[in-house]
Order: structure tokens, then C-alpha cells, then sequence
């Protein structure tokens, strides 16, 4: 059973605490950055966010299905290989690019410019972000599994 169809298919999985979470961590990661880099950053992150009070969670929660589909042929390696966890975390570049490849699409058919103008702005830095995060979001996706 892949990642996602165990979080939609469970009565015991909150689906709804995985968006939470994921989207709790995504404010960490932006908050945590520093720098000039952390400075730009933090002011697209804020743009975006100023869409809607509730634009981050509900944007996590469209793609995440996707994210975990992508990420599915990685995790069940882990599986095999023991530690679903380290092995993503082992293979955070590829993780990271899944996840891009996801973001560049959905970004590509937004109407929405002040999020394809912030993503387009940070989308050759991103990756390396993303791939620090990959740890906790393994941790992440590991914890609402159990």
C-alpha cells in the first residue's frame, strides 16, 4: 500500500494532522533561515502567505498527495532496507527533486502571480531548503504512520 492511499484509506491516520504538521514545518524551515538569503526568503514566504490566513495548509494539503505518491518508490526502498527515514534522508537530493518537480508544475498553472513571482525568485535555492527539511519530514510522515 503506498503512502498516501495509507493515510486515505485508514480510519486511524489523520490525514488532516500530516497537512498540519507539514505545513508547521515548512514555517519552521523559513523561519530558521538566515541571512540574506533568510531575509528574501522570509519576504516571499510572507507575501505568500498573506494570500489567505489558511493558504499555506491548504496549499500543502492539495499537493501532498502528489508528494506522497512521488515520494512512495523511495520510502518502500527504506522499507526493504530497514529505515524507511534514514533512507530518505540518505537520498534527500533525489527527494528534493521529486518534491520540485511537483512544485515546478503546480506553480506553472497558478493564476495566482504573487506565488509563481516568489517561487520563480527562490526556485534554484529551494532545493538545498528542501533537502535540509527532508529529515523531519521523513520523521514527520514516520510519526503519523505509527
Amino acid at each position: 500500500m503506498g503512502l498516501y492511499s495509507q493515510f486515505t484509506e485508514s480510519e486511524q491516520l489523520s490525514w488532516d494532522g500530516l497537512v498540519s504538521d507539514c505545513a508547521k514545518l515548512i514555517d519552521q524551515q523559513v523561519a530558521a533561515k538566515g541571512g540574506l538569503s533568510g531575509v528574501v526568503l522570509k519576504a516571499a514566504y510572507g507575501a505568500v502567505k498573506g494570500i489567505s490566513p489558511g493558504y499555506v495548509p491548504e496549499a500543502t494539503g492539495r499537493i501532498l498527495p502528489e508528494v506522497l505518491t512521488a515520494l512512495d518508490p523511495v520510502w518502500q526502498a527504506g522499507i526493504a532496507a530497514g529505515d524507511p527515514v534514514h533512507h530518505l534522508t540518505q537520498h534527500s537530493s533525489k527527494t528534493a527533486d521529486l518534491i520540485l518537480g511537483i512544485t515546478d508544475a503546480r506553480v506553472a498553472k497558478t493564476d495566482r502571480a504573487v506565488v509563481r513571482g516568489a517561487y520563480t525568485k527562490l526556485r534554484e535555492s529551494v532545493k538545498k531548503d528542501i533537502e535540509a527539511a527532508v529529515p523531519q519530514l521523513a520523521q514527520t510522515i514516520q510519526a503519523r504512520l505509527s
